[in-house]
């Protein structure tokens, strides 16, 4: 979405929305039946949509029954969706590939592009490890003048892999994250934002996996500065939106240049 103002120039803003949503257990077909009619809901000028972590599943375990390929019908239909609603859409699947699998994120945009991120660290205390392989690869995506660093979950609590080296201006976390912690959540999110000077979006569900498991939502957008721009009503589906301004990112880090000063690192993966 670019905006003319009344006075010369142009103001370069994207609108985010997160579907805040609950997710029937290990149920692909009700899933995506749930969320096509939520996506109805979506505002029209809306840019990007990003949905929870394992939309389709839950936070399954399961993969070699619930695993698809790239070329799946949950990939499909996010092209559909990107391209009859024009926006990207961006959540986590499982995916299937040379048989090993992942916890990926897609980020898919109208036009069918389709970048890829597999999630690099692996909840242990849920036997994640053991059911996937892990991503060695940190992925940026420009899409419409941002540049989103894709990230799933318990990434979260690691900020070496979320730092910006001068090449993010949006940190997106898709997640499954339990409403026992969500004060970590929370916090966590703002402090991604506020250390690397972007905008965070974090999409949660809502609901309870059979195992007991409950799950809040209070998914957040952030700005660089940690300030609050939209949160989802705890424990309810919600649509949340919030509109990223180019402008107001570039002005804010220009006026408080803290990267100069930031430590370089090397992550050995």
């Amino acid at each position: 979405m670019i905006r003319h103002p009344a006075s010369a120039g142009f103001f370069i803003w994207m609108k985010t929305t997160i579907l805040q949503c609950s997710l029937e257990w290990e149920d692909k077909r009700s899933n995506i039946e749930h969320l096509s009619e939520l996506l109805k809901q979506t505002e029209r000028d809306t840019d990007l949509v990003v949905l929870p972590e394992m939309f389709t599943t839950a936070f399954s375990m399961n993969p070699a029954a619930l695993a698809e390929s790239i070329d799946g019908p949950t990939v499909m239909w996010m092209k559909e969706v990107a391209s009859s609603g024009s926006f990207a859409i961006c959540g986590s699947i499982i995916i299937a590939e040379e048989k090993n699998f992942y916890n990926r994120l897609l980020f898919v945009t109208p036009d069918g592009d389709v970048a890829c991120y597999d999630k690099r660290h692996l909840h242990s205390m849920s036997g994640e490890q053991n059911a996937y392989n892990r991503g060695y690869k940190q992925v940026v995506y420009s899409y419409k003048e941002f540049n989103f660093n894709l990230q799933i979950c318990y990434d979260l609590r690691f900020p070496v892999w979320s730092r910006n080296r001068g090449d993010s201006d949006v940190i997106i976390y898709s997640a499954n994250w339990p409403e026992v912690r969500i004060n970590v959540w929370k916090s966590l999110l703002v402090a991604r934002a506020i250390e690397n000077q972007c905008y965070v979006i974090g999409a949660n569900r809502v609901g309870t996996n059979p195992d007991g498991t409950s799950y809040s939502g209070d998914s957040l957008i952030v700005g660089p500065k940690g300030e609050i721009m939209a949160t989802g009503e705890s424990g309810r589906e919600s649509l949340i939106s919030a509109e990223l301004s180019r402008e107001a990112l570039d002005k804010y880090r220009s006026e408080m240049p803290v990267w100069r000063d930031a430590d370089s690192f090397t992550i050995h993966l």
